[in-house]
């Protein structure tokens, strides 16, 4: 595949520098970096981001994260190698990230969930970290950026 163009975050000047100190505070925020590539392969998922979904697979797997963890977050409901914490960040990540398909996008029990195991900062960046992952993925989508 043939990008259509260069990364509009690369392309537009001062765009990449700010997205970039978005992500970095995303991480100081105290969430578990696992946490947050989780998080970010679901959404790429969802998406259909192939660049995105190579990227953070390949995250967690130099992390030091199982195949089975990896290859279990399309299905993560059903796979028993998450944490709750996990599990409430995924479904979060799901909600936040499907708001089209629901008239109720972020139901109560997801948010509920999410505050059981995020103070509001978590909560706030996790929420950032959603929307930063799917703002990438519309760029990359967008624009066909090839995902090798």
């Amino acid at each position: 595949m043939q990008a259509r163009m260069s990364n509009p975050a690369v392309a537009v000047p001062g765009a990449l520098p700010a997205l970039t100190g978005l992500g970095e505070a995303v991480q100081k925020a105290g969430l578990p970096p696992s946490t947050l590539n989780l998080v970010y392969l679901r959404a790429s998922q969802i998406n259909g981001s192939g660049w995105n979904v190579r990227k953070h697979a390949a995250d967690l797997r130099e992390a030091g994260e199982s195949a089975e963890r990896v290859d279990g977050v399309a299905a993560w409901r059903e796979a028993p190698f998450y944490s709750g914490a996990e599990r409430a960040a995924l479904a979060l990540a799901e909600a936040a990230t499907r708001i089209g398909d629901r008239t109720d996008p972020v139901p109560d029990e997801v948010w509920h969930e999410a505050a059981v195991h995020y103070s509001e900062p978590e909560l706030a960046a996790l929420l950032l970290a959603i929307g930063l992952g799917n703002l990438w993925h519309r760029l990359i989508i967008a624009t066909r950026q090839p995902a090798a």
